[in-house]
């Protein structure tokens, strides 16, 4: 390919469609209820509910929550306000593949369920990094709690960002004033009612996401002149493209979605603490298992359906693009322009769609902030002071309070980002990797001791972090570049989009041709450089951060052999792995020669591990 093709425009266009995008009466009215609703369950659960004021009862709700409720709230807290604005914007300007994390989660349901999350209720943690301290030693929790508390701090600026660009985007009002605001609501009802508040916002705000989901489908399906059409024109703009090819520089492929997608639910859902958190909160493991395969039931259809909000939103602007007639300044503000292009008649829906994604970021940023403050609480100051019931809560209230004034002030770093969903999953990239790793060794390799895991968690978040500042050097000098897959202006004359036709002529565009000799550079959909594991696509991260943990615990554990005088407890360990542990004797648990705090304290009865020999002998 020869030449490229670029756009030239003048710089009034936007301004002068900036008046098309309002948010009248009715829509404040409706975004306020939803803010007022949250406020209301806080005080509620603060003030008038009848519950005693303990650690556990703030952060497990006394383990007497029900199974629904915490079945919506893992949807919600998942679903977050990126998946309501980027993931339309990801499958519009990059196709369909993305849908293959949504599948992902296929797999993970099993995996949560049967491996990871029996392991957590036979031990009776309350914190999920409180296995590896029992597992392992308490240098390996403190590593791997340390990851979560810089992930929180990165993540949750970005968080809150992203719904105060959508209501910024339809109401020109400053986005860090909107930003302190509801940062400010999320932190009082967060502060006040603890893990309750924090579900049942989350059960009120998931009825919101569904209903705005829904309508946003149905209403742009007719606006894109029917389900036929809306197929037609993503097929013809090649927006239901798989990409099968194998190489790992390509940004997302069947592969890479399916891979990733894989490792990254397994460590948002069932190894993060703000989701164990809520499962554990469950009164057996019986219930956790019902809610967890409702949970994924529910995230499959409300992510497909916002996968397919993309797919909706690219047939009605097939031929007539917003970000080429610069109206839309980057993809993650496209979702906001079209809810007003397709709602903006009807009184309240544009203020229910912002309502939509502000609910989906209160709901991921309660749940982190609620179990951030458990954890700094119990890992990073329980030790240092004189632990009381009362003390402990209001000093984890101070915490909240903090990470939310945090919150506000790391937005103004956020608004320099060019695509939220890549910042995200490079940022996770770092350490979700290790972090599931070093967890399915606990549960699935009995060779592994806590020097295997702890150099194993360092080992590849080290390599991991080196990968991605060199990746972040090579976009930043153009070495990578992800161009979206091509779209045109050539039917707006033939489409019902009269601001795009006015802005194209307001802004005087124009097309130019460069007959340049194209760079060497990795896009989206291919590379013409020599291959370089800098250039590897960021859906990679979190699978190469697993395999980059095996690859050092499985020869360092024969290296630095397991203490034959220490006996495991068979229940740190997921079940179809205790018919392998080579071990024939009767013990009370008391008797168990262990390392440190290997065994939780609490009742327990003695473990027959002859008996279960002889069981795995006869079924086998």
């Amino acid at each position: 390919m020869s030449g490229t093709t670029t756009l030239a425009t003048s710089t009034s266009g936007p301004a002068a469609s900036a008046a098309a995008l309002t948010f009248g009466i009715a829509d404040y009215l409706v975004f306020s209820l939803m803010l007022c609703a949250s406020t209301a369950i806080g005080v509620y659960f603060g003030f008038f509910s009848k519950a005693k004021n303990t650690t556990e009862e703030y952060l497990r709700g006394g383990k007497k929550m029900q199974t629904l409720p915490i079945a919506v709230s893992l949807v919600a807290s998942q679903l977050s306000g990126i998946a309501i604005m980027s993931v339309p914007a990801e499958i519009y300007t990059f196709g369909f593949n993305y849908f293959l994390v949504v599948i992902a989660m296929v797999v993970v349901v099993p995996i949560l369920v049967y491996i990871i999350v029996p392991v957590f209720y036979e031990n009776n943690v309350s914190n999920c990094y409180e296995y590896l301290e029992i597992r392992f030693s308490k240098l390996t929790r403190q590593l791997v709690t340390a990851t979560f508390v810089m992930n929180s701090c990165l993540m949750l600026p970005v968080y809150m960002f992203i719904p105060s660009l959508a209501f910024s985007q339809v109401t020109g009002m400053n986005i860090h004033l909107i930003n302190a605001m509801v940062s400010s609501v999320c932190v009082f009802y967060t502060m006040l009612g603890g893990i309750k508040a924090v579900v049942w916002t989350d059960v009120v705000q998931g009825g919101i996401m569904l209903i705005s989901v829904i309508m946003v489908g149905v209403l742009g399906t007719m606006q894109a002149g029917g389900f036929s059409s809306v197929l037609e024109n993503a097929s013809n703009g090649g927006r239901f493209n798989f990409d099968f090819r194998l190489d790992p520089r390509i940004r997302v492929t069947v592969w890479n979605a399916l891979i990733g997608g894989i490792f990254m639910w397994t460590g948002h859902i069932g190894l993060n603490q703000s989701c164990v958190q809520r499962i554990v909160s469950l009164p057996s493991y019986a219930h956790a298992k019902k809610s967890l395969v409702i949970a994924g039931i529910g995230f499959m259809i409300i992510m497909g359906m916002m996968n397919f909000t993309g797919i909706i939103m690219f047939a009605r602007y097939y031929g007539c693009d917003p970000m080429l007639a610069g109206l839309v300044s980057k993809p993650d503000k496209m979702m906001p322009f079209f809810i007003q292009d397709i709602m903006g008649n009807l009184p309240g829906m544009p203020g229910l769609f912002i309502s939509c994604v502000f609910s989906a970021a209160l709901s991921t940023l309660s749940a982190t902030l609620n179990s951030l403050a458990g954890v700094v609480y119990f890992d990073y100051i329980k030790p240092f002071i004189r632990h009381t019931e009362a003390r402990a809560n209001a000093t984890m209230k101070l915490i909240i309070i903090g990470m939310g004034v945090y919150c506000i002030v790391g937005g103004y770093m956020v608004q320099n980002f060019s695509s939220i969903i890549q910042t995200v999953m490079s940022i996770t990239g770092i350490n979700t990797g290790a972090v599931v790793g070093v967890f399915l060794l606990g549960m699935l390799y009995p060779r592994a001791n806590s020097k295997v895991a702890g150099s194993s968690i360092l080992f590849s978040m080290l390599v991991m972090l080196w990968i991605i500042i060199n990746a972040q050097m090579h976009f930043k000098s153009g070495l990578i570049k992800y161009d979206v897959l091509p779209n045109s202006l050539d039917q707006c004359e033939v489409s019902d989009l009269q601001m795009i036709s006015d802005a194209i002529r307001n802004n005087s565009i124009t097309e130019a041709t460069s007959t340049s000799k194209p760079p060497l550079v990795t896009g989206a959909f291919g590379s013409t450089r020599e291959f370089s594991i800098f250039d590897i696509s960021f859906y990679w991260y979190k699978g190469l951060g697993i395999l980059l943990t095996i690859l050092w615990a499985i020869p360092m554990s024969y290296i630095w052999k397991p203490d034959k005088q220490l006996t495991q407890n068979p229940k740190l360990f997921t079940p179809f792995v205790r018919k392998f542990l080579k071990l024939n004797h009767v013990y009370e648990l008391e008797e168990l020669p262990l390392n440190g705090s290997q065994l939780k304290a609490g009742p327990e009865l003695k473990i027959d591990l002859s008996e279960t020999k002889k069981e795995n002998t006869a079924t086998s």
